[in-house]
């Protein structure tokens, strides 16, 4: 099962989030993604995601690097991220002909990630904040994230006050969708250009993989985007 953002609606651009239901138990995501799409694996890129604030350039090389978010002007090819709570964002600018795609967990949120990733837009490509599209996929959400004092530090520092953060007594739940939200608002990108998913992962177990609600090891799900 696939989830098209309702903002990016592009002929020649295919973005989409998946579900547990996209593939099997056996199967990797990226190898339904092209059973899918009737493309090789090879069309479909990876990064090694290692809750960094490093941005990737795609170029001709294709070989896996340590990064969390990748931007490429290439065509005929996906750039992706895999997660299972963490917040998969898609990016799109259809004047200069570039995508993107952001792993957000609570350390690449407090590190900016998101900003740095339309930093590297605007500065490699010419991208304009005004012109790009920002999908926002399913996550974990505040009602079923309770963390600690310095992951609530850190994010707040990054993102300043905002209803993405509740306390109830003693215990702190964080909206990193939300989060990245108003990240995405504060580089100039423009409310309109901003889809947001409603679901939260732990929530619905049936329908996405959720590493706190499986409590540990648990499949992926994955944010894709490319252009044809």
């Amino acid at each position: 099962m696939f989830i098209k953002p309702a903002n990016i609606r592009a002929s020649h651009v295919r973005a989409f989030f998946t579900t547990r239901q996209c593939n099997g138990a056996d199967e990797r995501v990226d190898e339904a993604v092209a059973r899918e799409f009737h493309i090789s694996r090879d069309q479909i890129y990876l990064p090694v995601q290692q809750h960094t604030d490093s941005v990737h350039v795609l170029g001709p090389e294709l070989a896996p690097v340590v990064s969390d978010a990748v931007v490429t002007d290439r065509k005929h090819i996906f750039v992706g991220v895999l997660v299972a709570d963490c917040v998969p964002i898609l990016l799109y600018d259809a004047e200069r002909g570039v995508v993107g795609a952001v792993h957000a967990g609570w350390r690449g949120t407090a590190n900016r990630i998101l900003k740095k990733a339309v930093d590297v837009m605007r500065d490699r490509f010419s991208c304009e904040p005004g012109h790009i599209q920002v999908a926002i996929g399913p996550s974990i959400r505040k009602c079923s994230y309770e963390v600690g004092e310095e992951v609530t530090t850190g994010v707040r520092g990054a993102t300043g006050d905002g209803d993405y953060h509740i306390k109830i007594k003693d215990r702190h739940f964080l909206d990193l969708s939300s989060a990245n939200k108003i990240q995405a608002l504060s580089t100039g990108i423009t409310e309109d250009n901003i889809w947001q998913s409603g679901d939260c992962t732990f929530c619905k177990p049936g329908k996405y993989y959720s590493y706190r609600y499986s409590g540990g090891g648990t499949g992926r799900q994955g944010g894709f985007i490319g252009m044809w």
